[in-house]
């Protein structure tokens, strides 16, 4: 009663609200210091983890500078192209390689860059990255390091590797032999020669009315790819007749088609090997280039 007359009832309860205030401030305090806390904290972790992938970034980075150093520092002693007489003269050199070690002369044939056979790889070791640069190739190597080379065949055989006492260079491999067939496809071009070793004895082709390509837009470009396509598809089913016709021949050893990437798919129906080309021109000139290009081998001196 005296209280609520001096006025302290309502003073008390202000004192009360005012502690109850101060309590939930020190605990938001509290709190916040605690987040502050896990902040800093969690920020010196990040800072850390920064660190640490800065040290491993600049390991990895030296790491491929030294591997590009090796790299830059390993190279072909020389490379070359060869056909006709001059590639028969090389390949007439090291089939004169012999050796009295029944396992001293390596042959191998890599088809690709990670089909390096065990033999090759522990044999050329660094050097090896160069065989695969050469891949697809026939690789020669002497145990005693004085031959060391990976030749493209035109013609590639199954893959092997074999120490021996000689070099395997099968003349197929390289030069045209036999009776044959070599085809050059294009969108608008086909030429067709029958060989009797390297000696044409036949020839065919022909051109086809293929309109270039158009660059206008909208409806009339669709209308006027379509009709372009139509011509294209009309001048592969000629050609197709021509190569089936050529492969069913009983003295026909093997048939071999060059040209554009873009129409070779349906030619490897008809055809034992098959390769891009970008020999152009009328058909007979198209033919010569192409039989020119397919029987050059590059030499890669390693």
């Amino acid at each position: 009663m005296i209280d609520r007359l001096l006025g302290r009832a309502e003073l008390k309860e202000r004192i009360a609200e005012l502690e109850e205030e101060k309590r939930h401030l020190e605990r938001r305090a509290e709190a916040e210091e605690e987040r502050r806390s896990d902040a800093v904290a969690d920020r010196q972790r990040a800072e850390e983890r920064v660190n640490e992938l800065e040290h491993r970034i600049e390991s990895l980075e030296e790491r491929l500078s030294r591997a590009e150093d090796e790299e830059a520092s390993v190279e072909f002693r020389r490379v070359s192209d060869a056909r006709g007489p001059r590639l028969s003269d090389v390949l007439d050199r090291f089939r004169a390689v012999e050796s009295d070690d029944p396992e001293g002369l390596l042959t191998a044939f890599v088809p690709s860059d990670d089909a390096v056979p065990t033999s090759v790889s522990e044999w050329f070791g660094d050097r090896t990255r160069l065989v695969r640069r050469a891949a697809p190739a026939v690789v020669l190597a002497d145990d005693s390091g004085a031959v060391s080379a990976a030749i493209a065949p035109p013609i590639e055989p199954a893959p092997f590797d074999r120490w021996a006492d000689s070099f395997r260079l099968e003349e197929a491999w390289f030069r045209p032999t036999g009776r044959f067939a070599l085809a050059v496809v294009r969108s608008d071009t086909f030429a067709l020669g029958t060989y009797e070793a390297g000696e044409r004895v036949a020839f065919e082709g022909f051109t086809s009315d293929v309109k270039e390509a158009h660059s206008k837009g909208g409806f009339s470009q669709g209308r006027f790819e379509r009709r372009r396509e139509g011509q294209i598809d009309d001048h592969l089913k000629k050609a197709n007749r021509e190569l089936a016709a050529v492969a069913d021949a009983d003295d026909i050893d093997r048939v071999i088609v060059v040209g554009e990437r873009s129409v070779l798919g349906e030619a490897r129906e008809h055809a034992d090997v098959t390769d891009v080309s970008d020999a152009t021109g009328k058909p007979a000139a198209a033919l010569e280039d192409a039989f020119r290009d397919f029987w050059t081998a590059r030499i890669h001196a390693i």
